[in-house]
């Protein structure tokens, strides 16, 4: 199993669990999401700020099996990609 922690800034914790679920994801435990071949343990972190702006923070923390990693880091880079505007 491969091991991976990132922290998300601007997404809310409810939207990025629908986005696993989207790929494939199913909410086994409060913040646990369970996966083909992958697990992620979700922790909403304190609200990152700069100067005046606060944006809400989660901390993802994956386990997966090495074939299956990759393709669910593009899955989900694809979802939480934004557009300026």
């Amino acid at each position: 199993m491969i091991r991976q922690t990132r922290e998300l800034r601007g997404i809310p914790l409810w939207l990025l669990k629908v986005y696993l679920g989207e790929i494939g994801g199913v909410e086994q435990e409060p913040d646990i999401i369970l996966g083909p071949g992958w697990k992620i343990k979700l922790e909403q972190l304190d609200d990152f700020q700069v100067g005046s702006i606060r944006v809400g923070q989660v901390r993802l923390e994956l386990e997966a099996d090495p074939a299956v990693q990759t393709a669910l880091n593009e899955a989900l880079d694809k979802k939480l990609l934004r557009a300026g505007g």
